[in-house]
């Protein structure tokens, strides 16, 4: 009976796009640009009873772009020849396209992390660190999702891993099977959005955008997102306590190793970084051995250690000299010039001679030719204005002899003003900012360590064992691409580097690892490759028959602003993302809205973050909502998948606030763009 259900939603969104197109299309008078609308219906037909989207784009376009030349060329021959011609010049395009060699360096990096085996203890450590917010698991879902979707951006993988985790622990902790499946769907496909996103890079391929852009741009709305999903069950579980209950005593739970233990005990300190300090001065040690404390308080001093090296480095930032532009040199002719009586001009540079010389000449014959100028002044002279002008009496010549080379001097004469009236750069005053942000900082670690118990003390090398190796990762490949330091295809490589030592470094590098790695790379690499080609196969036919100008009249017709193109464009989207994925909605209508952008002047890197962010809706929603599949392979039996779509529901609503939120202030995308990229 459900599946009837599913089948017949299904049928009914196919019917909803096939029938227009058979009552509206004008059968007894059809343009060419009409049979490209009709292709674009046949297309998504096909692709909703199951065909792979590759190979019917590339099988459609080969049959249109067919059709579009027997009637440019009326020649069967010809036309097949240039169809082929046509299907070879795209491959070879997409085969040169140096951005999508990162593609298979993500996701390879993103397979070795999965099984590096770091999920596991970042959860545990997340929600024992928040055991008193309420909905704590839930929380520490949404965070673990959060980065490893950062770290992998591999949707599949996060949602099954989650599921298998986190989905068991919170049903057993009586939270709400809608919850539990809605956070652990919704956190898991935060993927395709925080870079390093294969879904951007895909996008930055088709629309001609930088992907390094859309990395910064999309940063902070993931944040966002991220942050709305985490508020909605903190306020889910303060209204509604049953659907997400309070950790319990036995849940909260953390041992303590013997030695810690005995270190506690003999000290009776409640701070673990007051009792460790009190042991390692040889009172009440226990007998433990002082290298062992030694150990305990470098991972105690850690935080603080970076926080001050942060704090050095952001205040340098602040303080750093601004660019002084040295006016010095040879001024524009025609500049004024400082009296003769001087000496020497204002500027640092050479300056034109006086007009009462009727322009440049060679200095007079009494004065001897080009002299060195005098020690004192260190510059070149001027020449005399006049009758009663200094003579060569007056400014002898110092050492003019033949082996003096004239330019030399001017030129070094000049130097040395030059160089003297150079203006010294001073560092810029500390910015307030920078002391609110110290006075934070300091508060923090404060509070940290005064609430430092020795079950805390844990919990933190718990999270600094799992999230650290993570944190110089995720920092080694978005940080190289978001300053400037790398590609995203160098970036990628550094990252697959990484994921390959942290695999070995957590005694999971071997050969079944890099085999099933190898393979699930290659397999998704080919997928989106041949995405690619036959995306550009189908966006050549489309244009030949004229479908792209046929529905660009059609729009201009509307009458419409840039705010309700947006509007528009948007809503499609949003709706497009119920029957497809976003590989397919990007890949057959993203070359269909971006010629459009420039008519609304709207920056196809703002359009972009929009799509990015409207297109988790693909992920979330029936009948082709990969996530509820993902995680109903993993579910415990009980576990519906009309459960898993309802708890999805309120997320996907979230989603929209957030796409609104991230129209109206478009600074929260377009900010570190605009920063790092000016």
């Amino acid at each position: 009976m459900k599946l009837r259900k599913e089948l017949w939603f299904g049928l009914t969104i196919m019917a909803l796009i096939a029938l227009p197109t058979i009552v509206l299309m004008p059968w007894g008078n059809m343009s060419s640009g009409h049979y490209g609308l009709m292709m674009l219906s046949l297309v998504v037909v096909a692709i909703m009873l199951g065909f792979p989207t590759a190979f019917t784009l590339m099988g459609m376009g080969m049959i249109f772009a067919f059709v579009a030349y027997l009637g440019q060329k009326g020649d069967v021959k010809s036309a097949a020849a240039s169809t082929l011609d046509l299907m070879v010049q795209r491959a070879y395009g997409v085969m040169g396209n140096d951005v999508l060699i990162s593609i298979p360096l993500f996701v390879f990096m993103g397979y070795l992390v999965e099984r590096a085996n770091l999920i596991e203890k970042l959860f545990k450590s997340l929600h024992l660190s928040l055991a008193r917010v309420p909905g704590a698991l839930a929380v520490a879902t949404l965070i673990t999702c959060a980065v490893f979707a950062t770290a992998t951006g591999i949707v599949g993988a996060v949602v099954t891993l989650m599921g298998l985790l986190a989905m068991p622990a919170m049903l057993k902790a009586g939270y709400s099977t809608k919850l539990a499946a809605g956070a652990i769907t919704a956190g898991g496909c935060l993927g395709i959005l925080i870079p390093p996103s294969v879904m951007l890079i895909v996008y930055g391929a088709t629309a001609g955008v930088s992907v390094v852009k859309l990395y910064a741009g999309a940063f902070f709305p993931g944040i966002m997102l991220a942050g709305l999903y985490v508020l909605y069950v903190i306020i889910v579980a303060k209204l509604k306590p049953e659907l997400a209950p309070p950790l319990t005593a036995e849940q909260r739970f953390v041992p303590i190793p013997e030695a810690l233990d005995r270190v506690r005990i003999a000290t009776g300190a409640k701070n673990a970084a007051s009792g460790l300090l009190t042991a390692l001065k040889g009172k009440s040690n226990a007998g433990v051995p002082s290298a062992q404390i030694l150990k305990q308080l470098s991972a105690i001093v850690l935080p603080g250690l970076v926080i001050g090296l942060l704090l050095l480095a952001m205040h340098g930032a602040a303080t750093r000299p601004a660019e002084v532009i040295d006016s010095g040199g040879l001024q524009e002719m025609g500049a004024a010039s400082t009296p003769a009586s001087s000496g020497v001009s204002s500027s640092s540079g050479l300056t034109e001679p006086p007009q009462a010389l009727g322009g440049i000449q060679e200095p007079p014959k009494e004065l001897g030719g080009v002299q060195e100028p005098p020690k004192e002044l260190g510059g070149v002279q001027e020449p005399p204005k006049e009758a009663g002008s200094p003579s060569s009496a007056e400014y002898p010549a110092v050492g003019v002899a033949e082996t003096t080379k004239p330019v030399e001097a001017a030129a070094a004469g000049a130097a040395k003003v030059q160089e003297a009236a150079k203006p010294v750069a001073e560092r810029t005053a500390t910015p307030n900012w920078f002391w609110w942000v110290a006075a934070i900082s300091l508060a923090g670690l404060v509070t940290f360590y005064r609430m430092l118990s020795w079950a805390r003390l844990e919990v933190f090398k718990m999270l600094l064992s799992s999230f650290f190796p993570l944190a110089v990762l995720i920092l080694s490949v978005l940080g190289t691409i978001v300053f400037g330091l790398a590609t995203p295809t160098e970036a990628a490589a550094v990252g697959s580097l990484g994921g390959l030592l942290l695999a070995w470094a957590y005694r999971q590098l071997n050969m079944s690892v890099m085999r099933e790695s190898v393979y699930l790379t290659a397999k998704t690499s080919a997928m989106v490759c041949w995405l690619f080609v036959g995306s550009s196969i189908f966006s050549a036919a489309f244009a030949l028959l004229g479908g792209q100008d046929l529905i660009e009249k059609w729009v201009l017709s509307l009458g419409l602003s840039s705010m309700q193109f947006l509007i528009l464009s948007q809503f499609i989207i949003f709706i497009l993302g119920w029957p497809l994925e976003w590989t397919e909605i990007i890949v057959i209508f993203m070359p269909i809205f971006i010629p459009l952008l420039a008519k609304f002047n709207i920056d196809p890197l703002f359009f972009g973050l929009l799509v990015a962010l409207n297109l988790q809706t693909a992920f979330l929603s029936p009948p082709v909502a990969m996530a509820a599949f993902y995680l109903k392979g993993v579910a415990p039996p009980g576990v519906t998948l009309n459960q898993i779509f309802a708890g999805m529901v309120p997320f996907m609503l979230i989603q929209v606030v957030a796409l609104v939120l991230l129209y109206v202030f478009p600074q929260i995308g377009m900010w570190l763009p605009s920063v790092l990229y000016k």
